[in-house]
């Protein structure tokens, strides 16, 4: 479940991180720690994401979120680059990780599974194609509900 400032959170810190031409993975606010954890994931849309390019979300976001007062009371804040075992969202994602392994879950069965694992071949506007050990299988684009990195792939 999403913590009900995350919405608040992303509007503030999108347009930071589009003028520094980065984009956000994803924002977590983990309440559960004293004090409470925000973990926001961001990408550089032009290289590799660098410690620098982490750094100045860090500074500006911490600044603008403190004079929004959004969050109440102490918070840290961790701003980090994905790793490889990310969520594949983006065009560049797909294209990114051509021929790694990854695992894909479906919102329902499709061909009586719901988890498909292989090798990332590549997708359309309309399907996801993935490797098994030499067989290309489709998958129905509209059908996944996430592709990530499998990084207990031994193959």
């Amino acid at each position: 479940m999403t913590h009900p400032l995350i919405p608040q959170i992303t509007d503030l810190a999108e347009s930071l991180v589009q003028e520094l031409d980065l984009e956000i993975v994803e924002i977590v606010f983990q309440t559960n720690r004293n004090p409470p954890l925000l973990k926001v994931g961001v990408r550089n849309l032009n290289q590799d994401t660098s410690l620098k390019d982490c750094e100045q979300v860090s500074r500006c976001l911490e600044e603008k979120l403190d004079q929004a007062t959004i969050i109440p009371g102490a918070y840290v804040l961790e701003v980090s680059s994905p790793g490889v075992s990310s969520i594949l969202t983006t065009d560049r994602d797909f294209l990114s990780f051509k021929g790694f392994p990854i695992i894909v879950e479906t919102v329902s069965p499709f061909k009586n599974h719901q988890q498909w694992s292989g090798r990332l071949q590549g997708r359309d506007e309309d399907s996801l194609f993935i490797n098994q050990k030499g067989k290309i299988t489709t998958i129905p684009r509209e059908l996944i509900a996430e592709v990530k990195i499998d990084e207990g792939s031994d193959d």
